[in-house]
């Protein structure tokens, strides 16, 4: 794996827990959102693709981490959701 790409993951993972910037204006570079929902169709939370073509970066809100992937090998690092990224895609899906 590509040493950025850790690093990639890292600095999205802190980006998010530091919250300089609104859910909103986050999810504007957004490339695809999968929604994780209930068998009823409840939301449980999201994953936000952020990065494609080498490496792919996803957010996972229901996990609480960055993950991303290259030739089969990966990273992941945690965050805590400062940004309210988790409510502002509940409310997406509600729409």
């Amino acid at each position: 794996m590509p040493k950025h790409t850790k690093g990639l993951v890292e600095e999205i993972a802190q980006r998010i827990t530091d919250a300089k910037q609104d859910a909103g204006t986050f999810m504007e570079d957004a490339l695809d959102i999968q929604y994780i929902i209930n068998q009823d169709k409840t939301y449980r939370g999201a994953r936000i693709l952020v990065a494609f073509g080498g490496p792919n970066i996803w957010v996972n809100t229901q996990q609480g981490q960055v993950e991303g992937y290259w030739w089969g090998d990966d990273a992941t690092a945690g965050f805590i959701d400062n940004m309210g990224l988790d409510d502002y895609l509940e409310e997406m899906y509600a729409v």
